[in-house]
């Protein structure tokens, strides 16, 4: 039995350097755009042919990447759309007015771009291209080859080294920054607020959204050594929520050109100030010429789609999923859990990636359920269950352990009355195999972003 064509296209991809999949994830020191820059250069350069949104940040940057995109196609505008990691295909990652690339695309654009990954990599002048490198590249051919007017573009990991930081951007954007990835970004906010703000391009205009006095220190040096136009949601930029519930909230964005009433199918307070992130973005573009009527804001924040973010897969039993995966984020879900949603007995089922802070990620958790389990997702980078397991004793729970989700979710339902609610948390691969079992098994499914 031979692989498919799709198939053979994806392991030259991932045969590459793929640091999504390793234990030690990333190592700075093995970054180098320069290459990134030589194989671009040798397709065309694909990624300077759209006007770009560049969004990097901690938490929230793929939900304000949405809202960007979903809007400017309302506009009537050619959008690209590139975000990571991907729930359940790889297709997820690269997309125009939110149509995924086809399997086919995939296997004439890597047939069209493997002659210059070899040859890049063979000169090897500055490293051999890695996998995400080359998904990069070939996201923007996609949206090179589809004409897109605008590319809309999340950063992998931090930004100053990423892959992506090769584009010349219409419009940064900062979204909310916390402590991840220290090894790799470093050990202090202002350090990795520093990684963030290395998008930032001499004379570009930078929307970031509420940060700490430390990240916010970083980012306003940042933006004024290279004489960049800072615009700060929480400043120049507000918002309110007007109301809420279990499917939608609605707001009010104060913009610095008018006022947007409008409503998203993602909830959490900080949905809320990804729109006005994304608000502000947009009233850049239209700064520099963009068409963007009112109605399309409204129209594309209400058809925003994103998958694995407060996403309700059950009503009764409530079963939510969601991506929480560092102390700032599961601080966050917690308390939108306890705003959004009434249940009565609360339901942990937790897996984590083995780089992620367990004792931060605990602590904010444990008080909120009365039972957990511990499971597991099928990538490499999952953490054992021992040790979130163990983490959980500290707290005075006795955390059952599961092999994977398939097995903690038919455990979790078993264990909750129509009342209460399980939570299914800890990565966004957990949060994947969560949507996925909830089709297996028929739950009555109830998504808060459809």
């Amino acid at each position: 039995m031979t692989d498919s064509p799709l198939d053979q296209a994806l392991d030259f991809i991932y045969s590459l350097i793929d640091y999504e999949k390793q234990r030690d994830y990333r190592v700075k020191t093995d970054w180098d755009l320069r290459r990134v820059d030589a194989l671009l250069a040798k397709l065309g350069n694909p990624h300077l042919r759209a006007k770009t949104i560049h969004i990097a940040g901690s938490k929230g940057k793929g939900s304000t990447a949405v809202m960007t995109a979903s809007v400017l196609t309302q506009a009537g505008y050619k959008t690209g759309l590139y975000t990571s990691p991907h729930l359940h295909l790889f297709n997820e990652r690269i997309r125009v007015d939110n149509k995924l690339i086809t399997n086919d695309e995939i296997v004439e654009l890597v047939a069209q771009i493997k002659p210059a990954v070899e040859a890049v990599n063979q000169e090897a002048l500055y490293g051999r291209l890695t996998t995400f490198e080359v998904m990069t590249a070939l996201g923007f051919m996609h949206f090179a080859q589809k004409k897109a007017d605008f590319q809309v573009v999340e950063v992998g990991l931090g930004g100053r080294l990423d892959a992506t930081n090769v584009v010349n951007p219409d419009v940064c954007v900062i979204t909310p920054i916390s402590y991840e990835h220290t090894d790799i970004l470093g050990k202090t906010l202002a350090a990795i607020a520093g990684e963030k703000a290395g998008i930032v391009k001499t004379g570009s205009v930078v929307v970031s959204s509420p940060q700490t006095n430390e990240a916010d220190a970083v980012i306003d040096t940042t933006c004024r050594k290279l004489e960049a136009k800072l615009i700060r949601v929480g400043k120049d930029i507000t918002f309110q929520r007007t109301r809420f519930d279990d499917l939608r909230q609605s707001l009010i964005v104060h913009g610095r050109l008018r006022d947007y009433e409008f409503t998203i199918p993602l909830l959490g307070q900080y949905q809320l100030s990804n729109a006005a992130a994304a608000i502000g973005a947009l009233e850049v573009l239209m700064e520099k010429g963009a068409k963007i009527p009112l109605q399309t804001i409204i129209q594309g924040m209400q058809n925003v789609d994103w998958e694995g973010r407060l996403q309700v897969l059950n009503r009764h039993p409530l079963v939510i999923a969601d991506g929480a995966h560092n102390q700032d984020s599961a601080q966050k879900l917690r308390q939108s859990l306890e705003q959004y949603f009434k249940y009565e007995k609360a339901i942990l089922v937790i897996g984590m990636s083995s780089d992620k802070d367990l004792s931060g990620i605990v602590r904010e958790l444990a008080p909120a359920f009365s039972q957990v389990i511990v499971t597991r997702s099928m990538h490499p980078r999952a953490m054992a269950t021992a040790p979130i397991a163990a983490e959980f004793r500290k707290h005075g729970i006795a955390a059952q352990e599961t092999e994977d989700i398939a097995e903690s979710m038919p455990l979790a339902l078993s264990l909750a009355g129509k009342n209460d609610m399980i939570c299914i948390t800890g990565s966004l691969f957990i949060a994947a195999g969560a949507i996925e079992q909830a089709m297996i098994l028929g739950l009555k499914t109830g998504t808060v972003n459809k």
